[in-house]
């Protein structure tokens, strides 16, 4: 498999990393990872991003900038251990609302049971659904997040189709995402501590390599920032912008619903 990303017009359907697939066989394959290190994801991101994606997802969350008023209601996709909707439900002084989907049991598990500690659980939905068909009727939510998860979907396009459906109008889509990075030199350090640290570490921290490995691999396949802004551009949403975090190592993007 080539190792150079895809473009707008796809690829990641059948990229399991820098191996090639068949088509249908990626999601088994990520749910498997995700099955792999539900328990210790925090630690997994930590581990990739060196802490910054606490950052990264506080800066995420305050672009989105939640309405505090009951009935302001968010979508939160891939999201299971509920990192991302605890903050909304917290940046809303707990009066949003948020659904957390995830395709992973799993990972919702931990997320159930985080939210209980937190005593969030009235301001949580937890489903166990595909990003690729969303369960919900059109024009349901007024923000769709998601936080390092769409580059494991194996239709990104039509992910992102369903994520325009169920907005209403005036709806907001954020997605926080690994990408290029646009440094040289920062881009040969975090390539040498990508590929040669985090699956070493992986392996120290849950005892497997492997799905530290795909992580790493997946990050270089996904669209760079300005096609991954077509893809969004596609699917229908407007005012469609992205901004940097950390030279380019995540990048978040928007889109509009109008």
């Amino acid at each position: 498999m080539s190792e150079s990303r895809t473009s707008a017009e796809g690829g990641m359907e059948t990229s399991y990393g820098f191996r090639e697939v068949a088509d249908g066989e990626k999601q088994g394959l990520v749910n498997e990872v995700f099955h792999k290190v539900a328990k210790r994801y925090d630690i997994m991101n930590d581990v990739m991003s060196v802490g910054m994606h606490r950052v990264w997802k506080d800066a995420m969350i305050s672009a989105l900038n939640p309405r505090k008023e009951p009935g302001y209601k968010v979508l939160d996709v891939a999201g299971g251990t509920g990192d991302i909707a605890f903050r909304i439900i917290e940046a809303s002084n707990r009066q949003a609302h948020a659904t957390v989907l995830d395709i992973n049991g799993s990972m919702l598990a931990v997320g159930g049971e985080r939210a209980a500690k937190k005593k969030l659980s009235d301001n949580l939905t937890f489903v166990e659904a595909n990003a690729e068909e969303l369960p919900f009727e059109p024009n349901s939510f007024d923000a769709y997040t998601i936080a390092f998860g769409i580059r494991n979907v194996p239709r990104i396009d039509v992910a992102l189709s369903e994520a325009y459906r169920v907005l209403k109008r005036g709806g907001r889509l954020l997605v926080l995402e690994f990408s290029e990075v646009d440094l040289p030199l920062l881009d040969r350090v975090y390539d040498s501590w990508s590929f040669n640290a985090i699956p070493k570490f992986g392996k120290a921290i849950t005892g497997e390599a492997e799905p530290y490995q795909y992580l790493v691999e997946s990050i270089r396949k996904f669209p760079n920032q300005e096609n991954f802004a077509e893809m969004i551009r596609n699917a229908g949403f407007s005012r469609v912008s992205f901004t940097n975090y950390t030279g380019g190592i995540a990048a978040l993007h928007s889109g509009w619903k109008l």
